[in-house]
C-alpha cells in the first residue's frame, strides 16, 4: 500500500505543480497579489508529496520489499544496510527521483525566504520552477517510474553494481544534484526576472545566493566524484576527462562565471544581458549533463545505459526550456537599459575577462565532449576525443586565467591603478617566483612545467592572502588595529580569499602530479617493488568473504628506506550475484601525500599483479577543492545575504513594458 501511495504522491506532485506553474503567472500578469501568493504554499505541498513519495522508495529498499521491480534490479537481501539506502540513487528511476526531491526543496526553500525577493519576482520564480519540476515530474511518471511492480515477487533481488557499492556514492551523487539543480533556481530567477521585465542590482543580489549555494555543492560533489574514481576503479587517476565528468565540468564553469558576473550587476548595475544569458546557459549545461547520463549516447562508469527513448523525452525537456528561455531572452534583450559605466581597467574590467576565460574554457569542454557524439551521429565515423586534446586546449586558457586572478582580486573598483597593484602583489610574486625556482633546483632534470605550474598555485595563494592584508593594514598601524580591521571585513571578503586560496592550493597538487611514479609489476610473497621513494612488500595473499561478494587480499608493508610507514590491503573482488569484480586500492597516506597499490591479478603459481604509485602532494587536489567551498560557504553567511534583498527604491526605472 505504501509503495501505491508514493506513487500517487508523484501524481499529485504533479498536478500541484501545474497550479503552482499557471496561477502565480496569472497572478503576476494581471497583478493580482491573492494569485501570486498561492506560488509559496503550492511550493510546499510539492515538495511534501515528492518528499513523502523518495520516503516510500527509500523504505521499500530498506526493507528489501522485492515486490517493486526497481529494488528487485538494484538491490539485494544481504547487501549492507548503507548500500541498501544508497542504492535508491544508485540507479536511473531513483536517482530521478532525488533530482526531482532536491528541486521541489529548492522551491520550498525560495517560498519560505519571503525576504529573498520582491514578491512578484519570487512568484514568477516559482512559477517557472514549477514548470520545470512539473516536466521531470511527467518524465518519471511516463518513462521512469520508480513504484512498478513484478508479479510474482522474486526472493531474492539482483543486487547493485558493485562499483557504486561504496561510501562515495553515499555522498557523490547527492552533492552533484544539489550543485546540477541549485542553478535551476538560478534560472527560475532570471526567467521570472524577464517575464516582469525587471532586471536591476535587486535581482542580483536576490540571485546571488543561489548561485553560491549551487556552486559549493557543485564543487564539493566535482570533488567528492574524483576521488571516488581515484581510489575505487584502481587506475590511480584523479580526473580522465570522461565525459560525463565533462557534463559536470561546464556547469561549475559556466556557473563560475555568473558567479562573478553577478558582482560585477550588483555593484554597478552593469552587465545585465550576459548575466541573464549565463544564468540560463549553466542550468542548460545541468540539463545536457542529464541527457548524457540518461540518453544512453555514452558509454562510461559514470553513466546509466538506459532505454534512449527516455533520452528523445529529457531531449525534448531540453529542447523545450533551453529554447524557450533563449526565445524570451531574445525578445526581452534590446530593452534592457545600460548599467553603470566603469573603466576597462578596474575590478569590473578583470571580472569581464574572467568571464571571457571562462566562458571560453566552457566551449573547448563542450566541444570535446560533443563533437564525436555529433559526428557519430551525422556520419558514423567514431573519433576519441581525450586528454591530450582537452590538455592542449584547456590548459592555455586557464593558465591565464590564474594569473588574472590576484590581480583582479586586489583591483579598485570602477577605475583601477595597475601601477599600485602590481606595487601590492610584487612580493607576492617574488616569493611564488622563488618557490617555482627552488622547486625547479630540486626536481632538475624533471618536468619544467611542474615547478612553474607549483609558483603559479603559490602565486594565487599569497595574491588572496595580499587583498585581505591590503584592506587591513596600513603603514604605521600598531598590530592590535590592523586585527581589528582584517576582522571587521565583510565575510564575503574573507570568503572570496579563501576561495581563491583553495583554487591554488588545487593548482598545487595538479602541478605536483607531474612528479607521479608508477611501477607495474608480478611479484610473489616477500618480494619488494619501488616506485619513488617508497617500496612496498608483498607479506601474504588471502581468500576473504564478505556479505555479498568474495575477494583476494594482498598484504603489502610501505617502507621509506629503512623506516617502516605501515600497512596496505588491496583487493580484487567478486561480487557473487552479478558475477563482477571490483580493485579495491590500498592506499597508505603520508603527509599530503599516498602510496597507491591496485590489485590486478593474482596468478595460478601465487604470484600477483599489481600496479604501484607514489602519489606526491596528491591530497591538495581535493583538499584544495574542500577549502574553495568553505570560502563559498563563509561567503554565504555576510550580512547583505542574511538580511536578503533590498527593496526597490521609489525613483527606480519603470519595468519594461511585458510583451
Amino acid at each position: 500500500m505504501l509503495i501505491e501511495a508514493g506513487h500517487f504522491a508523484l501524481a499529485l506532485a504533479l498536478g500541484l505543480s501545474v497550479i503552482q506553474c499557471a496561477v502565480p503567472l496569472w497572478g503576476s500578469r494581471t497583478n493580482d497579489s491573492v494569485l501570486m501568493s498561492v506560488a509559496g504554499p503550492a511550493a510546499l505541498a510539492v515538495f511534501a508529496c515528492v518528499a513523502f513519495s523518495f520516503a516510500a522508495l527509500t523504505i521499500a529498499y530498506a526493507t528489501s520489499d522485492f515486490s517493486v521491480l526497481n529494488v528487485v534490479e538494484n538491490s539485494h537481501s544481504s547487501k549492507p544496510f548503507i548500500y541498501k539506502l544508497t542504492g535508491v540513487w544508485g540507479n536511473h528511476e531513483g536517482s530521478m527521483l532525488l533530482w526531482i526531491l532536491i528541486l521541489t526543496l529548492f522551491g520550498a526553500v525560495v517560498a519560505v525566504a519571503h525576504e529573498s525577493a520582491p514578491e512578484r519576482l519570487r512568484a514568477n520564480t516559482l512559477a517557472v520552477q514549477a514548470a520545470v519540476t512539473a516536466a521531470f515530474l511527467l518524465f518519471i511518471l511516463a518513462t521512469s517510474n520508480p513504484f512498478t511492480r513484478v508479479s510474482p515477487a522474486p526472493f531474492e533481488g539482483q543486487d547493485l553494481n558493485p562499483i557504486l557499492q561504496d561510501p562515495g556514492l553515499a555522498i557523490h551523487p547527492p552533492l552533484l544534484y544539489i550543485g546540477y539543480v541549485g542553478f535551476s533556481i538560478t534560472f527560475a530567477f532570471a526567467m521570472g526576472a524577464l517575464i516582469d521585465g525587471r532586471i536591476d542590482a535587486v535581482w542580483a543580489r536576490a540571485v546571488r545566493p543561489w548561485t553560491l549555494s549551487a556552486w559549493v555543492f557543485l564543487t564539493l560533489g566535482i570533488a567528492m566524484g574524483s576521488y571516488w574514481a581515484y581510489y575505487e576503479l584502481g587506475w590511480g587517476g584523479w580526473w580522465f576527462w570522461d565525459p560525463v565528468e565533462n557534463a559536470s565540468l561546464m556547469p561549475w564553469l559556466a556557473g563560475t562565471a555568473l558567479l562573478h558576473s553577478t558582482v560585477v550587476m550588483e555593484k554597478r548595475d552593469a552587465l545585465k544581458v550576459w548575466t541573464i544569458l549565463l544564468a540560463i546557459l549553466t542550468f542548460s549545461l545541468s540539463l545536457l549533463g542529464t541527457f548524457l547520463v540518461r540518453s544512453g549516447v555514452l558509454t562510461s562508469v559514470h553513466a546509466f545505459a538506459v532505454d534512449p527513448a527516455r533520452g528523445v523525452f529529457i531531449l525534448a525537456i531540453l529542447v523545450i526550456f533551453i529554447g524557450g528561455s533563449l526565445t524570451l531572452f531574445a525578445l526581452r534583450a534590446s530593452l534592457l537599459k545600460q548599467g553603470g559605466l566603469f573603466a576597462p581597467i578596474s575590478r569590473e574590467g578583470a571580472l569581464v575577462l574572467n568571464n571571457l576565460l571562462l566562458a571560453t574554457a566552457c566551449a573547448t569542454v563542450f566541444i570535446g565532449t560533443l563533437y564525436p557524439l555529433a559526428l557519430e551521429a551525422l556520419t558514423g565515423a567514431k573519433i576519441s576525443v581525450g586528454a591530450p586534446f582537452f590538455n592542449l586546449t584547456f590548459i592555455p586558457i586557464v593558465v591565464p586565467l590564474l594569473l588574472l586572478v590576484p590581480f583582479g582580486q586586489t583591483m579598485a573598483w570602477k577605475r583601477g591603478d595597475p601601477l599600485a597593484v602590481a606595487q601590492r602583489l610584487a612580493a607576492a610574486f617574488g616569493l611564488a617566483l622563488m618557490v617555482a625556482i627552488a622547486a625547479l633546483a630540486v626536481t632538475l632534470g624533471g618536468p619544467v612545467a611542474a615547478p612553474l605550474g607549483i609558483g603559479l598555485g603559490v602565486f594565487v595563494i599569497l595574491g588572496a592572502l595580499t587583498d585581505v592584508l591590503a584592506r587591513s593594514w596600513s603603514r604605521g598601524q600598531p598590530f592590535a588595529v590592523v586585527l581589528r580591521r582584517a576582522r571587521g571585513l565583510p565575510r564575503s571578503a574573507w570568503g572570496t580569499a579563501l576561495a581563491h586560496a583553495g583554487l591554488g592550493v588545487t593548482v598545487i597538487g595538479i602541478a605536483a602530479t607531474a612528479w607521479s611514479v608508477e611501477t607495474i609489476a608480478t611479484i610473489r610473497v616477500g618480494e619488494r617493488v619501488a616506485a619513488g621513494p617508497y617500496t612496498a612488500q608483498l607479506e601474504a595473499v588471502v581468500p576473504r568473504t564478505g556479505p555479498n561478494y568474495r575477494e583476494n587480499v594482498a598484504r603489502f608493508t610501505i617502507w621509506r628506506g629503512e623506516r617502516e610507514l605501515g600497512a596496505v590491503e588491496t583487493m580484487k573482488r567478486l561480487y557473487v550475484t552479478r558475477g563482477m569484480p571490483t580493485t579495491e586500492a590500498g592506499i597508505l597516506t603520508v603527509g599530503l601525500s599516498q602510496a597507491y597499490i591496485s590489485f590486478a591479478e593474482a596468478r595460478p603459481d601465487g604470484a600477483v599483479d599489481i600496479r604501484f604509485f607514489y602519489k606526491p602532494l596528491v591530497l591538495l587536489i581535493w583538499g584544495g577543492a574542500v577549502v574553495m567551498a568553505l570560502g563559498g560557504a563563509l561567503s554565504l553567511t555576510d550580512r547583505r545575504f542574511r538580511v536578503g534583498a533590498p527593496a526597490r527604491a521609489r525613483s527606480a526605472p519603470a519595468a519594461l513594458p511585458a510583451e
